[in-house]
């Protein structure tokens, strides 16, 4: 009979079992070794379905758990796979699953896990890159339909709806990206699909094809990549008709909440209906909000991106505005002070 097993990626933490179709709840205690006190005492509920091979995940606790550093989101539920990490709050103390007989053997999983893809492989033969030309298309006018021009097809399209599932809010993006309604380019290392909710007059997202869930997950190995998602964001400024009288901005979200990676490519006059809260504007006005050659330039000293203690605290701070720091009360109000710093 096949059992679940809760490993911990941390010396000295203990497996916990995970019965099938039993529900375990597990957080601060004994069990894991969690002394923190931001983690509850009944932080997670794992389900494991062995006949299926996943666990089904529920935050319960009120600081976010994550898995592959996607917060679930209060009461929320999502499927868990071998190769996949729940880190049980705020991005620390790592866990996998593993599905085992009941003699110990682990159980072989027959497809592999967007982790075990992450690599390129080089056997495959890519679509050489062609010169872009695109139809940029402005967030807030009434085309729908962006025109592909001159666009290559890449061979890694079509790969992430493959190997994820997608129904939980935070797998969206790699469902846009496969939708060409969405996509404005693509080539053979990436795609560009305009923000389903944009936040600004112009705002497109530029995601590698590659599976990389996160800013996390990058290493040097993908300097070349995030070099590249640069220049298509620069090449999507250059193509845009406001271009001489909108300022942009590239960058990433310290923590995102949607999972695959991506760069956004911002206009600076947050001239949208979907801006509606704090949260909106701090991720993109603040320190949460990472430029794109800063990035490249950490991962090239570092190895890696690092991120800083209290960073999910700057989503908190007052409104202010982004060119003469003046503090606004509410969403309305910085609205409409925003209006006096649109071009004439």
């Amino acid at each position: 009979m096949r059992v679940c097993w809760l490993v911990g990626k941390e010396k000295c933490t203990q497996r916990v079992k995970l019965p099938h179709l039993e529900a375990v709840v597990i957080g601060r205690g004994p069990e894991t070794g969690i002394t923190d006190k931001k983690c509850s005492r009944q932080q997670v509920q794992l389900k494991a379905d062995c006949n299926k091979g996943y666990v089904t995940v529920k935050q319960i606790g009120v600081n976010p758990t994550s898995v592959d550093l996607v917060n679930i989101g209060k009461d929320e539920v999502v499927k868990m796979k071998p190769g996949q990490v729940l880190h049980i709050v705020n991005n620390l103390y790592p866990y996998t699953v593993q599905f085992a007989e009941e003699s110990g053997k682990t159980v072989p999983q027959a497809d592999k896990t967007p982790h075990e893809d992450s690599c390129e492989n080089d056997d495959t033969e890519l679509v050489p890159r062609k010169t872009m030309k695109l139809e940029v298309v402005d967030t807030q006018g009434s085309s729908t339909n962006p025109r592909l021009s001159n666009t290559s097809v890449s061979t890694h399209e079509g790969t992430l709806s493959k190997q994820e599932h997608l129904g939980h809010w935070s797998q969206g993006l790699k469902s846009s990206m496969q939708d060409p309604k969405m996509q404005v380019y693509k080539d053979e290392k990436t795609v560009v699909i305009k923000d389903k909710y944009p936040k600004a007059r112009f705002h497109w997202l530029i995601l590698p094809w590659d599976p990389i869930s996160s800013l996390k997950s990058v290493t040097r190995d993908h300097l070349e990549l995030l070099e590249h998602m640069h220049a298509v964001g620069q090449k999507m400024i250059e193509q845009c008709p406001a271009r001489d009288s909108l300022e942009f901005r590239l960058g990433y979200h310290a923590i995102p909440s949607m999972s695959q990676l991506h760069l956004h490519v911002i206009s600076q006059d947050f001239d949208s209906p979907a801006l509606k809260t704090k949260k909106h504007w701090n991720s993109f006005t603040t320190d949460y909000f990472l430029n794109s050659q800063d990035v490249i330039e950490m991962v090239r000293s570092k190895g890696k991106v690092m991120v800083k203690d209290g960073t999910s605290e700057l989503l908190k701070l007052p409104l202010r505005c982004h060119r003469c720091k003046q503090q606004l009360s509410t969403i309305p109000q910085l609205k409409e002070h925003l209006r006096k710093h649109w071009p004439k």
